[in-house]
């Protein structure tokens, strides 16, 4: 089968990668850019581990083909911190112990961090809706939308 090359922009830097056509975002992260923050739970969509942006988009990138990303722009759990300086979300999910095993957590918060981008006030109720699409099976999901709407109000500058 013919490798595509592909040339991207991942968590603000120019990559490129060989693919071939049936490999998944997911893979090419992973397994040819060496970025494995984002997991993948199901393979089919359902569970959220692997969420990335797409050139600003909430995507599972176990549904999006590598070659896709040619000349797009992803962000990954790995450009969430600014160097040693966590995210508020980051820093959040840490206080309000919003994490236990931590396979689901790139997930969650590339997927609340897209939220808060689109929307910096969110309701409780839409902050469960926007998270849907992330399943975790060790913390419950309280802990979860705490620390998404305390970051939130953070980043507003009220907390």
């Amino acid at each position: 089968m013919t490798k595509h090359h592909v040339t991207t922009i991942v968590n603000g830097e120019t990559v490129e990668f060989l693919t071939e056509p049936r490999e998944t975002l997911l893979d090419c992260l992973r397994d040819h850019l060496g970025l494995t923050g984002s997991k993948e739970g199901c393979g089919t969509g359902d569970c959220g581990a692997c969420s990335v942006t797409l050139d600003g988009v909430l995507v599972s990138s176990c549904l999006v083909l590598g070659v896709e990303a040619e000349g797009k722009k992803i962000e990954t759990i790995e450009g969430m911190a600014a160097g040693a300086e966590l995210h508020p979300l980051q820093r959040k999910f840490i206080e309000h112990a919003a994490l236990q095993c931590g396979y689901c957590t790139p997930g969650i918060l590339i997927a609340a961090k897209a939220l808060l981008a689109d929307n910096p006030d969110p309701t409780e109720t839409e902050v469960r809706y926007w998270l849907a699409g992330n399943l975790c099976r060790c913390t419950g999901y309280d802990k979860i939308i705490r620390a998404v709407m305390d970051a939130a109000a953070e980043m507003r500058g009220v907390a």
